[in-house]
């Protein structure tokens, strides 16, 4: 099992056994724009989802704090999200960037899924100490490439997706909301023009209100080529 470890405002430590792990998929608060963000990606080969937004069970050790993430081939990416992580002190809310694997996409999401982890922040707030302004935290993800350059790919508030109220609601639901479950949030759009497909992200969820920030960052390493 997977234990997770965050930093609370103030000092305080939570820590939770990851037993469940969803990432939700075309989950934008404009589900006209999901439509329309579904139809260029049929354009490219990524099957359509049957309803949105998605939610998509992934296995719990994908969820990690790490500061890299090993790749079988140079066509993955990061994407920017928040997650909900509910523990028995509470739902905390963090920052967290899905590496997918997008040559496997065009064969399926869910099995892209499964082929790279949710890197999540090591610090969190705690969900209802942020509700009254959640959608206008922002969230950021910049990428490096191999020339050294950092660069914005990602820029947009939590107000562009659906809101953590809507997910614990479906969660509840679905007998899902209990200790030990993570759910990231889906992403928002890259910015056209910059290559995806980079040698490090960053991501930042950050309070405009108060001037705090949580970020996640790690470098992406190729694996050798196999053998056989």
């Amino acid at each position: 099992m997977t234990q997770l470890s965050f930093e609370l405002p103030g000092g305080e430590t939570v820590r939770t056994t990851v037993n469940t792990l969803l990432n939700a998929g075309y989950a934008g608060r404009s589900q006209a724009e999901v439509a329309a963000h579904v139809a260029e990606l049929a354009e490219l080969g990524v099957p359509a989802p049957s309803v949105t937004p998605c939610l998509y069970p992934v296995a719990p050790y994908l969820a990690q704090q790490t500061g890299e993430v090993p790749v079988q081939h140079e066509r993955t990416s990061g994407e920017a999200e928040w997650a909900l992580v509910i523990t028995e002190a509470g739902v905390l809310l963090t920052v967290a960037c899905d590496h997918t694997d997008r040559a496997l996409e065009v064969h399926g999401v869910a099995w892209s899924k499964q082929a790279g982890p949710d890197v999540l922040g090591r610090q969190a707030w705690r969900l209802d100490e942020v509700a009254d302004r959640v959608d206008r935290l922002t969230l950021t993800a910049w990428v490096t490439g191999a020339d050294g350059v950092e660069r914005l790919i990602q820029q947009g508030s939590m107000g562009d997706l659906l809101t953590p109220a809507y997910w614990l609601e479906r969660l509840r639901a679905d007998g899902l909301a209990e200790p030990g479950t993570v759910l990231l949030s889906g992403t928002i759009p890259m910015r056209p023009g910059v290559d995806q497909f980079a040698d490090a992200w960053r991501v930042e969820l950050g309070d405009p209100d108060t001037g705090a920030r949580i970020s996640c960052a790690y470098t992406v390493r190729r694996l050798p080529a196999p053998v056989g």
